[in-house]
């Protein structure tokens, strides 16, 4: 009689699992050998008669230290003793005087069916991993990267391929189900799972530990006041941009400072195309159908980065707008504006400068049509921070600096046939809508600059920032 694990058929008896490259292994060949036990080896199918070299045994006998021995009656396990101890040996097997020469007791060595570069594969192998996503069995000679080009996959840059032990890897970010439904993505309104959510953060290149903050994202992209299917399908410029606060951004090795809004952190990058991608994957935003985009802008391929938290002269933006901590907050993003002042050092001066600049958004005469994120240099901080300006203090002042008479703004006025109506004539005009001016610190210690990130429609029309707490 005897059991059957997996593939594998185990008869009554000793059972032991073994390794070569084990010194505890090698010393206790002797009394496997004697006590006629079945043997299986880890690495070297030619040592006993038993090859666990797929490690299928191992793992589905939860093998975690080399030497194991057991003893199976009825097709079951009855004992088990890991490493060697006479006394243990002797009590299993029932067997006095084994290993005359050897120590009292020696400690074994890892399993590799634990080994941390082999368990995803083995757990996708073997373990039933519940992955619930569809398969896609390739040619052998189908180069993996042009069949994610040829199925539409990507976003057009190559993408890491989502094999099973990848996304299982992923999943161990977040305690989350699998099955657990996020959001349902726009346009094709498709309920989206976390499993779904990590498929697509492993193509865009992501680690475990960024699921969270992409699963956070996905979340507030997907809210309704965010309006993900208008800011798809429109013409302008706009897709998501998220910002992140909290000690999450240090945890996950985020960039906030130098270059924060450019290339080269990975955390960054690739949280920002995971999102985009589960737009374009399970959402169906593809460029050139629902995306109607008439330019675009280098930030629909990836537009994430932390809020630079220690010395900025305001409170985290996500925790102003109502959620302290780990937190992302989403803008519908056009693109980046420069701002340059070198010479300003008040903050009268300053936000007069931010107001000259702000007051191109889009065009200098359209009045609360389209919103803005500022993002404030370090340098161009300091000036508010020694001031004592806080966040709402600086909006206050810009505020008032852009509160525009309709009479500049009206249609044909400075030979531009753009502007607001005549019948608005004689009124003063605000340049943004109440909460529609973000304002971020971010950037590097070095540079008088700041910039300015244009946004979409303002409010009902189009799309309103949404913050939304990161859950570990």
């Amino acid at each position: 009689m005897g059991a059957t694990v997996g593939s594998v058929l185990l008869s009554d008896g000793l059972v032991a699992v073994v390794k070569r490259d084990c010194p505890t292994c090698v010393l206790v060949e002797p009394v496997l050998r004697e006590l006629g036990a079945a043997v299986w080896c880890q690495d070297d199918a030619g040592w006993f008669d038993g090859d666990d070299t797929e490690l299928e045994l191992s793992y589905r006998l939860g093998i975690e230290t080399v030497p194991t021995l057991m003893r199976v009656e009825g097709g079951t396990e009855t004992a088990r003793v890991v490493g060697w101890s006479r006394e243990q040996w002797e009590g299993l097997t029932g067997v006095t005087g084994l290993g005359p020469g050897l120590p009292e007791h020696r400690p074994g060595c890892g399993s590799l069916s634990v080994d941390p570069g082999r368990i995803d594969a083995l757990e996708a192998r073997y373990g039933g991993s519940g992955l619930s996503s569809r398969r896609v069995e390739l040619a052998d000679l189908e180069d993996e990267h042009e069949a994610l080009f040829d199925r539409g996959w990507t976003d057009g840059l190559p993408v890491v391929p989502p094999t099973p032990e990848r996304v299982l890897r992923m999943l161990r970010g977040t305690p989350r189900d699998p099955r657990e439904v996020v959001a349902v993505v726009p346009p094709d309104l498709v309920e989206c799972t976390v499993e779904k959510v990590a498929v697509n953060a492993v193509m865009a290149g992501c680690l475990p530990e960024h699921l969270p903050v992409v699963l956070a994202a996905l979340e507030a992209a997907c809210a309704e006041e965010f309006a993900l299917h208008g800011l798809l399908a429109t013409t302008y410029f706009s897709g998501p941009l998220i910002v992140v606060n909290g000690p999450v951004a240090r945890r996950i090795g985020m960039n906030s400072g130098v270059n924060a809004l450019g290339q080269g952190n990975r955390a960054n990058a690739t949280i920002g195309r995971a999102l985009q991608l589960v737009e374009r994957n399970v959402g169906g935003g593809r460029p050139g159908e629902v995306d109607r985009a008439t330019l675009g802008n280098p930030g629909k391929t990836t537009f994430c980065f932390a809020e630079r938290e220690e010395d900025s002269p305001f409170a985290p933006l996500a925790a102003d707008r109502g959620v302290p901590g780990d937190a992302v907050t989403l803008f519908a993003g056009s693109g980046v504006q420069p701002v340059v002042d070198q010479l300003s050092r008040d903050p009268e001066s300053l936000a007069r400068t931010f107001a000259a600049c702000l007051r191109v958004n889009a065009h200098p005469k359209l009045p609360m049509a389209f919103d803005a994120m500022l993002v404030v240099s370090p340098e161009h901080g300091r000036v508010f921070r020694e001031a004592g300006w806080d966040r709402a203090r600086l909006l206050a002042e810009l505020d008032g600096l852009l509160t525009l008479p309709a009479g500049e703004l009206l249609r044909g006025v400075g030979g531009m046939a753009e502007g607001v109506p005549a019948n608005l004539a004689g009124a003063d005009l605000p340049k943004f809508r109440p909460g529609g001016l973000l304002v971020a610190h971010a950037g590097g210690d070095a540079g008088l600059f700041s910039a300015i990130i244009g946004g979409w429609v303002s409010g009902e029309a189009g799309s309103s920032p949404v913050s939304r707490e990161v859950h570990a």
